[in-house]
């Protein structure tokens, strides 16, 4: 299975967290809604996961097994020539 770059997880990590909190401070303003929902949604397409909850728990371990890994992510390679 193809996995997105641990970047560009982070970053929507990092906006849905922040997102998050924008909502929780005014649960009635319905354009914060509308984009948290949309950040949630686009993480459970990456993280192939049904809710919110599951995908953000996905995203966190996946970044983190990548990082103490120190997986090289889709491209880093092909750039060094492989090396």
């Amino acid at each position: 299975m193809l996995m997105p770059d641990t970047s560009v997880i982070t970053r929507l990590i990092a906006r849905y967290r922040a997102q998050e909190h924008c909502v929780l401070a005014a649960p009635h303003d319905e354009s914060a809604r509308r984009r948290f929902e949309d950040t949630a949604y686009t993480l459970c397409v990456l993280m192939c996961e049904r809710t919110a909850r599951e995908a953000l728990l996905a995203a966190e371990r996946y970044v983190g097994r990548r990082i103490r890994q120190g997986t090289q992510t889709v491209g880093e390679g092909a750039a060094s020539g492989g090396r």
